[in-house]
């Protein structure tokens, strides 16, 4: 027989861890939702990091040219992240409204290129600038679109849908569309840029999608904080392609930025306008319009880099 007094020491014992248990995932919980809530404003202030960031990086490029170097790896984790959140019910709107994402994958992939060549030709520019424009023009839907297309009180899921079409259709059409309209200025090799667009995009996609897969619920915590490390991936992405072309931008910054501005504001435009050519609501030509006028620039970049 177990005398009373040592029950009750166990039972003490017992409560106490349970109750250092209890605080710890109180602590985690806390810790978690604080990362949560940090993430949604960073994500929700995208743009304004990104010009913050640009401006410093093309002040100080001594400072964030060391990240040259992590382009690729920076873009894959924002890729692996995306395919964290890939579910098949993002693919639902391809199968209740298939007319509506074709054409807002059309348009992303005849408008930006379409206006991108056009610039390049009415501002004659420089190769190398021409091909860069031509290459972000020829690259699928921002990672940030879907944050956008929500703090516009667009239809989500039909902006959910296109960027994951145009992505998944990007190894394919990014490569032709660039070897169509770049090769006039430098050599664009097909194979070489799919080759690349396939390790950068779709392998990083297809690991998250298995981990997805493997794990569960157990990502929840991972996908609650991933617009804060797609922002700050993105931002670094941007600050090194900045500082590595700090000399070009100096010499020919008014140009690149009126060029670069026209591109983006022709995209949401034209985009805005084929949802209203094919009466569209309100909150589908918004989605429209953000997902044909803005681009995976860090996809744009990596390509730069690779090539």
């Amino acid at each position: 027989m177990i005398p009373e007094r040592c029950c009750l020491k166990h039972r003490a014992v017992f409560s106490d861890g349970a109750f250092i248990s209890h605080l710890l995932f109180d602590n985690k919980e806390q810790t978690m939702r604080a990362l949560a809530a940090l993430s949604r404003f960073v994500g929700n202030t995208f743009a304004y990091w990104v010009l913050l960031f640009a401006i410093l990086a093309f002040m100080l490029p001594q400072v964030f040219i060391g990240l040259k170097g992590w382009i690729v790896p920076l873009l894959g984790l924002v890729m692996f992240g995306m395919g964290l959140t890939l579910k098949l019910e993002d693919f639902s709107e391809v199968a209740r409204n298939p007319w509506r994402v074709a054409l807002g994958v059309v348009a992303h992939f005849v408008i930006m290129p379409g206006v991108a060549w056009l610039l390049c030709q009415v501002f004659q520019l420089p190769p190398e600038i021409a091909v860069g424009v031509i290459l972000v023009g020829c690259c699928p839907s921002g990672t940030s679109s879907n944050v956008m297309a929500w703090l516009a009180k667009g239809d989500l899921a039909l902006a959910v849908a296109i960027a994951a079409v145009t992505t998944l259709l990007a190894p394919l059409l990014t490569p032709t569309l660039i070897w169509l309209l770049a090769s006039a200025w430098l050599p664009v090799s097909f194979l070489d840029m799919f080759w690349s667009i396939l390790q950068l995009v779709m392998l990083p996609i297809v690991l998250g999608v298995v981990a997805q897969r493997l794990l569960g619920a157990r990502v929840r915590y991972a996908v609650d904080v991933l617009p804060l490390v797609s922002v700050v991936s993105i931002v670094m992405i941007v600050c090194a392609v900045v500082a590595a072309s700090q000399a070009k931008i100096a010499e020919s910054g008014l140009l690149i930025m009126a060029v670069v501005i026209l591109h983006n504001t022709f995209g949401f435009l034209l985009g805005y306008f084929t949802g209203k050519v094919f009466k569209l609501p309100l909150a589908q030509r918004k989605s429209l319009a953000l997902e044909v006028g803005m681009q995976n620039s860090g996809l744009g970049a990596a390509l730069a880099s690779a090539h």
